[in-house]
């Protein structure tokens, strides 16, 4: 069978995380209790597939909650979204969980399905998920080939 010319432009995977961003995750970690289940499940950019001119990322949260932040607050020079999305077919719109998301210096306590405009220049996070009782799915997508940031704490 000859070869698909466009089965490059499909993604079924994520890339790994670098060790070095890894051992930054577990020494920022050291004072977080965290039970969430999660799966890194697809990563999109130009690394993944020459030519992309966006990221994108999907995680699985499962179940459980966080005391402390997983994501400290940053600012990107790029527009970004995040997304919530419950999995409860029954109510689609219900997140049956609760997640704190900071923008600048307000707090939101998402529990619906959402997606989250982040102008480039605006802080956001902490990202704190508070309980995650069913299955939802995150999405970050951004208009720049490679994800990148500045850290703001």
């Amino acid at each position: 069978m000859a070869e698909l010319q466009n089965a490059k432009y499909i993604v079924y995977d994520t890339k790994p995380i670098p060790p070095e961003l890894i051992e930054k995750m577990r020494e920022r970690r050291k004072d977080i209790q965290s039970t969430i289940k999660s799966t890194r499940l697809l990563w999109m950019d130009n690394e993944m597939v020459e030519g992309a001119t966006f990221y994108m990322e999907c995680v699985w949260l499962w179940s459980g909650s966080v005391t402390g932040s997983t994501e400290e607050p940053h600012v990107h020079d790029f527009d970004e979204i995040i997304g919530f999305v419950g999995c409860n077919p029954d109510s689609p719109h219900d997140l049956d969980g609760e997640i704190e998301l900071w923008l600048e210096d307000e707090q939101y306590i998402i529990t619906k399905s959402c997606l989250v405009f982040i102008p480039g220049g605006l802080r956001h996070c902490p990202m704190i998920f508070r309980n995650i009782n069913k299955p939802v799915l995150l999405m970050t997508i951004g208009n720049r080939s490679m994800y990148g940031r500045e850290s703001k704490e």
